[in-house]
């Protein structure tokens, strides 16, 4: 089943009294793009962590983002610790400015600690190397709902691929229903134009019913439109792989406008030339759908 490029995951783990909070978004893009987000003591997972990306999807601009959040109920070995020089000096600051102005209210240690630096959080960092399984885990998890929401959006494509695909292929069933009558139109059509040219001089019938019959070769349209309908079939078929076909769906709408343009410059019959109009039209939805496509 097909796969949409964007999505959402996220997942959490708790280590060293630390939890680990994994997030994983994923965007359009015709290749694979990995954009990771971590704390600096863990930069040496980064590289890591592309690679388990890359093995596990093919195609999109990804985005990870690995958050380090203290547990509430053991404050995760973080400490808090009081800058004394600092609050020495905006002790003596605000006893110079009661002073000055003559100021009755109290210096409390409320106040002295609400000042901005006055104390702040020590934290203890997490070694990478004992990390990696726990946090390689939370990726996985985090990977998995991911592709959750993916195959959850390609399930809604697929059934509106399906849908489109059946509009063409009764736009090509009228094509194919026209092609009798566009011959034998264009045969009586270039009959009556030579006659009208010679004036009823004499010419080689049979001569002209050779001509006529390679002019109506050059225009016949049965090997585009056999062509064509082979690359839908492929098309059906790519829909219901497992495996990445995005890039694959890309080149074959290449070939299938290819084909549907031959047709449309080749006749000359305006139902024909109608039913090429909405073909294009449903390919055009089709390949603009198809850029979702890992």
């Amino acid at each position: 089943m097909i796969r949409s490029m964007t999505g959402y995951g996220s997942a959490e783990a708790v280590f060293a009294g630390k939890k680990l909070i994994v997030e994983i978004k994923s965007l359009n893009h015709k290749n694979l793009e990995s954009s990771i987000r971590l704390p600096a003591f863990l930069t040496p997972l980064e590289m890591n962590i592309k690679k388990r990306v890359g093995e596990r999807i093919s195609r999109g601009r990804i985005e990870v983002t690995i958050r380090i959040d203290s547990d509430p109920d053991t404050n995760g070995g973080d400490t808090l610790e009081a800058n004394l020089p600092l609050i020495s000096n905006y002790y003596s600051m605000l006893t110079d400015l009661k002073e000055k102005f003559n100021l009755r209210d109290p210096i409390t240690l409320d106040m002295l600690v609400k000042l901005k630096g006055s104390v702040h959080v020590s934290e203890v960092e997490i070694d990478p190397e004992e990390a990696r399984d726990t946090i390689s885990r939370a990726l996985d998890d985090s990977i998995d709902s991911l592709i959750s929401m993916q195959d959850a959006e390609g399930r809604i494509l697929h059934e509106d691929f399906m849908a489109r695909i059946d509009t063409i292929k009764n736009y090509i069933k009228e094509l194919k229903s026209r092609i009798p009558q566009m011959v034998t139109h264009y045969q009586e059509r270039l009959s009556g134009r030579v006659r009208e040219l010679t004036g009823g001089l004499e010419y080689d019938e049979s001569r002209l019913i050779q001509e006529i019959a390679i002019m109506t070769e050059k225009s016949d349209i049965t090997e585009e439109i056999v062509r064509f309908e082979s690359h839908i079939q492929q098309f059906g078929d790519m829909l219901n792989s497992d495996i990445a076909i995005g890039r694959k769906m890309d080149f074959l709408f290449q070939e299938m406008h290819r084909e549907i343009n031959t047709i449309g410059s080749k006749s000359s019959d305006l139902a024909i030339s109608g039913n090429v109009i909405e073909i294009k039209t449903e390919l055009a939805k089709l390949r603009e759908q198809v850029q979702n496509i890992e």
